[in-house]
């Protein structure tokens, strides 16, 4: 694990953002994408419009990606 945060631009409601996380939750992230059928963008649209706005869009993203892989392993 890096541990690093990697920059990535995403495209929110016609607009480009910028997001770091760790490319262990990047990889997690583009996953529970794919297997819900949906690009990193929409699913990114979708926690920003459900997230606390006192919460940053990286740390709502690193929560959902926590909450899926808790919900998952608890299945």
């Amino acid at each position: 694990m890096s541990g690093r945060p990697v920059k990535h631009s995403l495209t929110l409601k016609g607009h480009r953002t910028s997001v770091s996380l760790e490319e262990e939750f990047w990889r997690e992230f583009r996953r529970i994408a794919r297997e819900d059928g949906l690009t990193i963008n929409a699913l990114a649209a979708n926690i920003d419009v459900d997230r606390n706005p006192d919460v940053g869009l990286a740390s709502s993203i690193r929560v959902y990606v926590l909450q899926r892989a808790l919900a998952s392993r608890d299945a």
